[in-house]
């Protein structure tokens, strides 16, 4: 009999994907790493179980924990996911500008949920990083997560992302493209392709409103760069020790409009119904078409899934008042 003991075990091992439609302008074969197969529907799911085991191994999460995580809802159901198995509470902090589902959704897996503003700065003590770590010194038996600095979230992509890239596309690959948050996915797989072949290119995809293509290109965090801004789960107004930029090669930026009218597209076009961050992604493989060869295979990573949204990109009075559409 062929069978998974418990849900953890389905993680990874999600499929290549061939896009046709939207990339038929370009010259290369674009695969999408389809991250929604995971069983929490999101490439966090990876991060999420790595983290908490190795918390475990080191004694900082306890039998009967509380884990505390500041979260735009996908690390959240990655955790609450593996607690639930595990035997440990959770609560997570989430900003105002994430959708009304992501809430409910970790609501649905048990999770207590605290909604902090978005329109604040990183160490206002409203803010969600604030309020996030302050639970995590307040609640006994706790373990703050922080996936934004800590290391086992690059180390799962490490170890598991990007040897199912090499080994799918058989050391093909010329190009990873992927939208740019905590960091983890980027540098965990970017390094592992690099030792493989150190010709494949990194490149991240940032939204206006965050610092990281700037920051790349100059070393200099302008904060002049970060502004409020809709796309959910890529871009940053800090800059996390997940992300290693000298694995870089380069970012190109996506506006919010952008994200969404090809997070609808994807769908209608490709049936590959996806979050917001999947639409960045693809706008940004295409803003990059000079870079790519006819020879090349480029591999986009999407990240999570287009239930999460159905309030937002995939509802037109939403994008009628947002001036996405006509």
């Amino acid at each position: 009999m062929q069978y998974a003991n418990n849900i953890l075990e389905t993680i990874g091992n999600t499929p290549l994907v061939k896009i046709n439609k939207l990339t038929a302008e370009l010259p290369c074969k674009v695969l999408a790493k389809y991250e929604t197969f995971n069983p929490g529907n999101s490439v966090k799911d990876r991060m999420a179980l790595q983290m908490i085991e190795d918390a475990e191994a080191d004694g900082r999460l306890k039998p009967g924990g509380t884990i505390i995580e500041g979260t735009s809802g996908n690390t959240g159901m990655g955790l609450a996911l593996a607690a639930i198995v595990k035997g440990y509470k959770c609560i997570f902090v989430m900003a105002d500008k994430q959708s009304k589902e992501k809430v409910d959704i970790l609501k649905a897996v048990g999770a207590e949920v605290v909604v902090c503003p978005t329109a604040v700065e990183p160490d206002d003590p409203r803010s969600y990083y604030s309020v996030s770590k302050r639970l995590g010194e307040e609640t006994p038996n706790s373990w703050y997560v922080n996936q934004y600095d800590n290391p086992s979230n690059t180390k799962a992509h490490y170890q598991s992302t990007g040897p199912e890239i090499w080994k799918q596309t058989e050391g093909k690959i010329t190009h990873f493209v992927v939208g740019v948050g905590t960091g983890g996915t980027i540098s965990g797989v970017g390094k592992y392709l690099k030792e493989q072949n150190p010709n494949v290119k990194i490149w991240g995809v940032d939204t206006y409103g965050s610092v990281f293509k700037k920051y790349h290109e100059t070393g200099v965090f302008d904060e002049n760069e970060i502004y409020p801004y809709v796309t959910e789960g890529i871009g940053e107004d800090i800059l996390p020790k997940n992300v290693d930029f000298s694995i870089i090669d380069g970012f190109t930026k996506v506006t919010d409009k952008d994200a969404a009218v090809y997070t609808q597209r994807l769908s209608k076009e490709e049936g590959m119904f996806l979050g917001n961050s999947a639409g960045a992604a693809i706008k940004g493989v295409l803003q990059l078409k000079e870079h790519f060869k006819p020879d090349d295979v480029v591999v986009v990573l999407f990240h999570d899934h287009g239930s999460r949204y159905v309030g937002k990109m995939f509802n037109d009075d939403w994008m009628r008042e947002m001036g996405y559409i006509e």
